[in-house]
């Protein structure tokens, strides 16, 4: 455990975005989830599953919690999914 008063503030801070950016990533990937369940389904809902799936990427991506061409991958095979 650190001793200055600094020391012990960053690992508060990095505690609670810690827990933050655990929180959106699985967010990002139940949307994902979500929309490849209700494709194999057959659900009628796609279109507003796969707007939620990309907001999601995009937003971890704003966030810093995923680089951009890990966020492009992800999009490239939602699209593909979608398509068919």
């Amino acid at each position: 455990m650190p001793i200055i008063k600094s020391a012990i503030e960053r690992v508060r801070v990095n505690e609670k975005a810690a827990a933050r950016n655990a929180s959106q990533m699985s967010a990002m990937r139940t949307a994902i989830k979500k929309f490849d369940k209700a494709k194999l389904a057959g659900a009628d809902n796609l279109d507003d599953l796969y707007k939620a799936a990309i907001s999601a990427i995009d937003h971890a991506h704003s966030k810093g919690l995923i680089k951009a061409n890990k966020a492009a991958r992800y999009k490239s095979r939602l699209s593909a999914r979608y398509a068919k």
